[in-house]
């Protein structure tokens, strides 16, 4: 995988990021144990050095200048790190460790540090120090310091450890960041292969899955999902064109060679009259088909709900019946209702009684029942739901016909989906699809229930969607 391509991904510039931070953390970190360590070793030397300023000056108030002289002689046999150094007004050596007076001004404080010779068994070395003097009376000069070049060693090991450790820690960051990246970036380029593919017209193709769980896990079974939905809705659409196609092939058909029938041969005016009659019931079956599907796309992209106000689905489902109630008697059936009174939600008026009616059509004409000795009736019902108090109402309409398979219940809620194989039988196909919309649009439900005889509808309408 090209180190360029690496370098310009999204994880590897978040790494970096991500190292700044903590490189700045732990240079900070860092820096502050350095200046607590540095600075007590340093107080420790001053300290020291104070307490030896503080004996020699004790010594110097009870004796005066031979018992200073006697006591420096005295430390000077074993100084450890210490150093000493008394002159008299001439600059000559009376006592102490080193050879002359260093050659560098003291601070305002009387601090300062120097160099110094120092002897060895491998010879003479140059070593740090840190002193401070006074000149006592009468000219004669005194130095109390201490060797501070192993404290210096000390702080040159901690600098180096910090500088190695603050490099490795940038180093390792950066590889860690490009590894990173590169499974990142493997795993984008699977997800990128798949969705030319989908792209490219196969939309069987789905989006890799690693199994860890992780943010790309959650957005590939996600954008799964959608592809799942999305391949259903292309087959759903493949379908809804040719069962279009079969529709309204024959009326259209029909249509056409009635007209063309007629022109060709002589005709009286009553022949004109009655094509004519025929053609516009065709061209009636051909627009109401067309606006059940505007009625389905209206519904289901919610352009309804502003025209939504409170209904009376106790009196939308009265005046249903009545308008079917002929109907029924023609096909020898009866419609029962059986709703309380006043019962209002928030709705669409129209649309719930184009469901009403879809629903009150589709029991008429499906059903029939197979026995004589079956209840004749259609039971169209609306009542609280218990289950969800002050929610919602049930709207059912219950036949007692052939009833519909387990299997095909979610099938027909789709649009042009018809059982008969033929489709010789009047209608589209649509009525159910119209109703699940319908419900979807009031926030509800539909359910296809086995009545045992028959069929059983079921909607869940909310009291109000708002």
């Amino acid at each position: 995988m090209p180190l360029i391509k690496l370098l310009k991904t999204s994880t590897f510039r978040l790494a970096v990021i991500y190292l700044a931070l903590f490189a700045a953390s732990a240079i900070t970190l860092l820096a502050y144990v350095y200046w607590n360590t540095a600075g007590f070793l340093a107080r420790q030397t001053d300290e020291a050095v104070e307490v030896e300023i503080a004996g020699l000056a004790d010594q110097y108030r009870q004796g005066g200048l031979p018992l200073l002289v006697h006591t420096v002689i005295q430390r000077s046999r074993d100084p450890g790190q210490s150093l000493y150094l008394v002159l008299d007004p001439a600059g000559r050596v009376l006592a102490g460790t080193l050879d002359a007076r260093p050659q560098v001004e003291p601070g305002p404080d009387g601090w300062f540090d120097f160099d110094y010779n120092r002897k060895t068994l491998d010879g003479i070395e140059i070593k740090a120090a840190r002193a401070r003097a006074f000149f006592l009376q009468e000219g004669f000069y005194l130095l109390v310091g201490r060797d501070v070049q192993e404290r210096r060693e000390i702080e040159s090991l901690i600098t180096n450890a910090l500088i190695w450790a603050i490099g490795l820690t940038v180093a390792l960051g950066l590889v860690g960041g490009l590894f990173m990246s590169r499974n990142m970036l493997a795993r984008v380029d699977d997800i990128n292969r798949s969705s030319r593919d989908i792209m490219e017209g196969d939309l069987s193709q789905r989006l890799p899955i690693a199994g860890t769980g992780d943010e790309l896990d959650q957005l590939g079974r996600n954008l799964n999902a959608m592809l799942d939905q999305i391949e259903a809705l292309m087959i759903g659409m493949r379908q809804v064109t040719d069962n279009i196609a079969h529709d309204l092939r024959s009326p259209l058909n029909r249509l056409r060679n009635r007209l063309e029938v007629t022109l060709m041969q002589e005709a009286s005016a009553d022949d004109y009259k009655q094509a004519l009659e025929k053609t516009i019931a065709e061209a009636d079956n051909l627009l109401g088909t067309f606006n059940a599907l505007l009625m389905i796309a209206r519904a289901e992209a919610g352009s309804l709900r502003d025209s939504m106000t409170w209904v009376d689905l106790s009196e939308t489902l009265r005046d249903a019946a009545d308008l079917y109630e002929p109907v029924a008697e023609e096909y020898d059936l009866s419609i029962s209702i059986e709703t309380p009174d006043s019962l209002q939600i928030w709705g669409n008026r129209e649309l719930l009684s184009q469901a009403l009616a879809n629903l009150l059509d589709n029991a008429i004409k499906h059903g029939m029942p197979q026995s004589h000795d079956v209840d004749r009736s259609i039971v169209v019902s609306a009542t609280r739901d218990l289950q969800r108090p002050g929610r919602g109402v049930l709207l059912s309409v219950a036949d007692r016909g052939v009833g519909i398979p387990e299997s095909e219940r979610k099938h027909v809620l789709e649009r042009f989906v018809r059982l008969e194989a033929s489709r010789n039988t009047p209608g589209s196909g649509l009525g159910l699809s119209l109703v699940a919309a319908v419900a979807r649009l009031h926030g509800g439900t539909i359910e296809l229930q086995h009545n045992d005889p028959g069929l059983k509808v079921t909607l869940f309408l909310p009291v109000s969607g708002r």
